[in-house]
């Protein structure tokens, strides 16, 4: 064994930057970071719409991909996973955002006692810093930055218009636990800059001499020892293999996918599988893997006429110029842009007993991230259900770490989510032919109007536009030792193995009703106070 840390943390990302800067608070806690991922020293991952740049690129993402996907109409989908410190708080949309207290309080209904709404509520607040100042719903003084976007677009007041002219109330807020309604969503930034895990907590914390950053290494396995994991074996870029011991607890915190497959490598998941993949079972859990869960959105795409979308700036050099000298002046316009702007949260149907469906309203039309915006003026209305009853899965195919993941999300793959996709595209339709959007003469291009109203060929359509929104969760779930599938306790204990915890997206029972990297954030963060709560008591 080379050096003995209190804690190691695997994964720099959204849950391991909080976690390092909050147990190296102690100077008595000596502890480790390890990260697959480089420095964030590269302009793309702060000027916000670097994530056009960052998100397909191998220098910033793991470039995984599903498995070829029957919902999808044989598709198979880009799965990116942020691969840099900061992780994917680093290249994703930056949108700050919780979900509904239902969500929560259906993970305290599921026996895990201390992660209703009332319970995370004060951890959100203190994980703040809001530009609404402290109040009932936000906090001021903590790391994670939340500002109003700082440019607008007149298309996008025309949406939301439209949106309310439909019933959708108005929202200046979706982060008070019931997020129905239509406004712009509050970003993760910071005046026009990105702001990540690393910069609002990693960076902060460097200085202390208890915390050691490790960038650019591979964790192969976890060491066990006698049911008890005793330390980390990672590989660092010149290829040699280091071991670092673990006198306290080692935490995973690579995500949905990389805890996984680091599990699973070390001979932690469902035997049958492992087998396959040429591992030793040493610990048979079947849930580490399973429940994967993630937001499927319906890119629906409208050609729009007498109004500026950023597909008509994007093709002109001069208004690139104009748009790079307003950033450089005022930190201002469309380079501080998040990929969506405006959101709008309403039902699919009225017999939803709350807002099931999430848009992501953009002024802008592409094919996919990474290829260039359309050459016509066009606006992207994109619809994602909530709540997916779809469940999928993640499992490694060789003891090699470098070999990518099976990832198979099993999108449309229930009666209710094809249902709830047919309607969000009619709820799309409705919504572009209000009154408040009749002077752009909103023209559908995709799904098209030659598909049809009825359910089967809406449903087909959903499979041919779907796309992933990013979301991944749910495969180390969260629950009680009575649960086949559960993977860790309320206290993010993994459930049959000693000194090991789990702390990211992963842990998540069900996925959130919202974007997901904000409530990622609040895990960490009371997965920090439960460690340092409970480190003399051994929980």
């Amino acid at each position: 064994m080379q050096d003995a840390y209190d804690y190691i943390i695997v994964g720099a990302g959204t849950a391991g930057c909080i976690l390092a800067n909050r147990l190296s608070e102690n100077p008595s806690n000596r502890v480790l970071l390890l990260e697959a991922g480089g420095r964030d020293n590269w302009i793309w991952f702060h000027i916000p719409v670097g994530y056009l740049f960052a998100i397909g690129n191998p220098k910033s993402d793991w470039m995984f991909r599903t498995d070829v996907e029957p919902g999808l109409n044989g598709r198979t989908l880009a799965y990116p996973r942020g691969k840099v410190i900061g992780g994917s708080s680093a290249i994703n949309a930056m949108i700050a955002m919780r979900g509904q207290a239902a969500d929560y309080d259906g993970w305290r209904d599921l026996g895990l006692s201390g992660w209703g709404w009332d319970d995370v509520l004060p951890v959100f607040r203190r994980l703040e810093d809001h530009f609404l100042g402290s109040g009932p719903h936000h906090g001021v003084g903590g790391g994670w930055r939340v500002e109003a976007p700082r440019l607008s677009w007149p298309i996008l007041d025309a949406v939301r218009a439209a949106a309310v002219e439909m019933g959708v109330p108005r929202s200046d807020d979706f982060n008070t636990g019931d997020n129905e309604g239509t406004g712009y969503f509050h970003v993760n930034q910071k005046r026009g800059r990105r702001w990540s895990s690393a910069r609002g907590f990693l960076k902060p914390a460097l200085g202390r001499a208890n915390l050691e950053l490790i960038t650019d290494v591979l964790v192969d396995r976890l060491v066990l020892k006698a049911n008890r994991v005793s330390g980390v074996s990672y590989r660092r870029a010149d290829g040699s293999q280091h071991v670092a011991k673990a006198r306290g607890e080692v935490i995973l915190s690579a995500g949905a996918i990389g805890s996984v497959q680091i599990m699973h490598r070390s001979g932690i998941g469902p035997g049958k599988w492992l087998q396959e993949a040429g591992i030793d079972c040493i610990v048979d859990r079947p849930g580490v893997g399973q429940n994967l869960q993630d937001h499927l959105q319906q890119r629906a795409i409208y050609k729009v006429r007498g109004a500026r979308t950023l597909n008509d700036t994007y093709h002109s050099l001069f208004q690139k110029a104009l748009m790079g000298l307003d950033y450089v002046v005022r930190r201002r316009g469309p380079l501080t842009m998040a990929p969506s702007q405006l959101g709008i949260f309403t039902r699919s149907d009225p017999t939803q007993g709350r807002a099931n469906i999430e848009f992501h309203v953009q002024p802008l039309s592409l094919d996919k991230f990474g290829d260039p915006l359309h050459r016509f003026s066009a606006i992207t209305v994109a619809a994602c259900n909530l709540r997916p009853t779809s469940r999928g899965n993640v499992r490694i195919t060789s003891p090699d770490p470098k070999t990518p993941p099976s990832i198979k999300p099993n999108y449309l793959s229930t009666d209710e989510d094809r249902q709830v996709a047919a309607d969000a595209i009619r709820v799309t339709r409705r919504l572009m032919k209000q009154k408040a959007l009749r002077d752009l003469h909103p023209e559908e291009y995709l799904p098209g109007p030659s598909v049809g109203d009825d359910a089967e060929a809406l449903a087909k359509a959903a499979g041919d536009i779907g796309t992933t929104i990013f979301h991944p969760v749910g495969t180390a779930k969260m629950g009680k030792a009575t649960d086949r599938q559960a993977v860790v306790d309320a206290s993010l204990r993994f459930l049959g193995v000693e000194g090991l915890r789990v702390a990211d997206a992963s842990v998540m029972p069900l996925i959130v009703s919202g974007n997901t990297n904000t409530p990622t954030a609040m895990i960490a963060m009371k997965a920090a106070d439960i460690i340092l709560g409970n480190r003399t008591t051994g929980a």
